[in-house]
This record gives structure tokens, sequence and C-alpha cells, in this order.
């Protein structure tokens, strides 16, 4: 039998719904029903998700509404059946709201049953679909792991570019993760106001079914997913590095691209993240303590045997009056740079916006060609350069 959540009840459907099920069902307490799924799933005891939610007359139909159509984006895998008066224009805004099935409030048991049985299948079948035991069992998504022994350096601005321009390459498909726990200003980059953070993420429902931690993500404009910093130093220590390599190991499951935005150096959590990434971008800025920290730290990486195959150096605040040549900075770290982002004023005033430089529609700045190449590096469909800079390759 299906698991079934049952709201906006009253004591005699309780008792329907319960000879219908046999008694496998959980009663939400009366009250308001959250237009949030995660908001919803905060009041799962146990934190088991519903293959079935009911929802009786009680609640609001405009509640109900929003609240469907949601988990149809968010938790295709529940589906919803609702109990209102059967009319036309009700069973229209049930259909647009994804709800599976719509019965009147007085239907008896076996018609309960019934339909709690056709709702069930459903939800199993598209979980099979949407989350095949094949896809599931295996580490699939691309994470790369932006990191840096220095802070300063531009690792949020680099990190933040790097997803916008994977999520224009392919929509939809990629997280941005802060894992600068203590201080981490992703949301502040990317001019996002979080409802859920870091901790949230690691910890009750969410670290258990990734459909629940799909809820607790925020959402940029751009089609791009974050998991925010926590909202003060101590919440973020509460963060481990055994939850981090959950959180990344469910999200590469379900996004093609995870980047990871770390801390200065190499605590626990940034560790986590470069044993489980496919990828690190080794960001120094250009100057004698930038890299000679980032030859530091890679000889310690080497060392531990974390340096994936996908390695990419990337040099900061390139300035050819700054006393040292990007041949320089190669002979120090002893490997090559593959990406040369230039010193830049839009940069800082992005930032202050909160508006990345690659969704700024800036075409012509070298900082965005440059990002654009970083961004080249990683996707699989290459983003597409301005007009006249590709009319201008051709004449030339």
């Amino acid at each position: 039998m299906s698991r079934v959540v049952l709201a906006g009840a009253g004591e005699d459907l309780i008792l329907r719904v319960k000879e219908a099920t046999g008694g496998d069902v959980h009663v939400l307490p009366p009250g308001r029903l959250p237009g949030d799924p995660a908001r919803l799933f905060e009041q799962l005891v146990d934190g088991e998700l519903p293959d079935v939610l009911l929802v009786g007359p009680h609640a609001p139909a405009p509640e109900v509404l929003t609240l469907a159509a949601r988990l149809d984006v968010q938790s295709p895998g529940i589906a919803v059946v609702l109990m209102a008066d059967p009319s036309p224009a009700m069973w229209q805004a049930a259909m647009r709201a994804g709800i599976r099935d719509l019965l009147a409030p007085d239907a008896d048991v076996a018609e309960i049953h019934a339909a709690v049985e056709r709702a069930g299948a459903a939800a199993a079948g598209r979980r099979r679909v949407l989350r095949p035991a094949s896809e599931t069992e295996r580490y699939a998504g691309r994470v790369i792991t932006v990191a840096s022994p220095k802070g300063g350096v531009g690792k949020t601005t680099v990190s933040t570019n790097l997803a916008i321009g994977l999520t224009a390459a392919a929509p939809q498909s990629t997280v941005l993760v802060d894992l600068d726990v203590q201080f981490g200003d992703v949301a502040s980059a990317l001019g996002l106001v979080p409802e859920y953070t870091l901790p949230d993420a690691v910890r009750g429902p969410a670290s258990e079914d990734t459909m629940v931690l799909k809820t607790f993500l925020t959402q940029h404009p751009s089609g791009l997913y974050a998991v925010c910093g926590a909202e003060s130093p101590a919440a973020g220590d509460t963060v481990t590095g055994d939850d981090v390599t959950r959180l990344l190991a469910s999200l590469a499951r379900e996004f093609r691209y995870v980047v990871v935005d770390t801390a200065p150096g190499l605590s626990e959590q940034t560790l986590a993240a470069l044993d489980r990434a496919s990828d690190v971008v080794m960001l120094t800025s250009m100057d004698v303590p930038g890299v000679r920290g980032l030859r530091k730290e890679l000889d310690v990486l080497r060392e531990l045997a974390m340096i994936p195959a996908g390695r990419h150096v990337v040099m900061n605040f390139a300035d050819p009056k700054g006393g040292l040549s990007v041949r320089d900075v190669e002979l120090a770290i002893g490997t090559g740079v593959d990406v040369i982002l230039p010193r830049t004023a839009t940069v800082p005033a992005s930032t202050n916006q909160g508006v990345p430089l690659l969704q700024s529609g800036r075409r012509r700045d070298p900082m965005v060609k440059e990002l654009r190449r970083l961004v080249s590096r990683f996707s699989a469909t290459p983003l597409r350069a301005a007009r006249g800079r590709a009319k201008h390759r051709a004449a030339a």
C-alpha cells in the first residue's frame, strides 16, 4: 500500500481514509496548508516522504492548487489527490496544477481506496522514470571545486560566474554550493535572499532524500540553483566533512554540474569537496604571496593524491605592470596557467550589484571573454560569442 499523508480533513474523513488505507496514513494537524513543499515536509515527524498527498475539503482550494503546482515541479514523485466539488472548473484547475485525481468530499471508502491506489501507482511510475536505480546508485554529476590557499583572490566571483555560465549553456542543470561555512557570500554575489541555507540542506529530511533536498535550494532567476551559506559562523561550524560528502553525492545525482565555492585553505569541508571533485579550479592572484601559497597547496594535494584529472589553474587580477609575468607564475607553481583573468573595474561593481558579469550583458569586457573561456572548459554546449567578435575573427 502507498504511504499516504492526509491534510485538511475532519474526523469523519479521517476514519474513512484510515479504513481505505488499512490505517497506513499520516494525518497532518489542522491549520493552514503550507504553500512551500519544504514546509510541508517539516511536518512529517519521521521525515519519510509520502507517495500520495490526500487533501480534504477543509483546506482552501487556492492553497491546495498552489502547493500541488509546486510539488509537481519540485517533487514529481508525489501524487496529489484533492477532495472537492468535482465541477468542470475545478477539474480544469486541478489538471493545470498537476493534481492526479479529484474526489467528491463524501466519497466512500471504496472510492478513496481506488483513488489512492491509482495515485500511488502513478507516483511510483514517475519515480522510476525520473530516478532510475542505475542513476541513483552512481556518482554521475560533474563536481567542480573552486579552491585557493588565500582569501581575497576572487573565488566567489569565479564560482558564481562559472555557475551562471554553465546554467546558460544547459538550463536547470547547475547547482552552486557555498562551502565557505563561516563567511560565505554567494547569496550576496547573486542577489539572493535564501529561505534555507547550508546547515538546513545537510540536516533532517533534506539529507535523506534528494527530492526533498531540491526544495531546500534557492533558485536564481537565471535557473541556477544554490545552496547558500549559513546565516552565522556558529551555524556554519556545525557542518562537517561527512555532511559535505553526503550533500555533494546527492546533488551530483540530480544535476549535471555541481560548482563548489570553498573557504580559503584546506579546511575539513574543503578537503571533503576536493575528495568528491571530478574537477578542481585552483585559483591564485598575480602576486608573490598568492603564487607561493598556491605552490604549497598543490604540493600538499599531490602528497594526498587529491588532485583530480580535471585540474584547471586560473590566475586572477592579472596585470602586466605588477612585476610578475605569466611565465614567472608557471615556473613558481610547476605547472601551466590555463585561464588568465585580467584586473578590471567591472568586477567590484558587479559584486556590489549582485549581478555576475556573465549575466550583465557586457560582451566586450576582457574579463567576460576570459570567464567564458573558463566556462567552455566544462560546458558540453559552448556559450555563443558576441556577433561582433565572431565576425572579427572570421575576417582575420
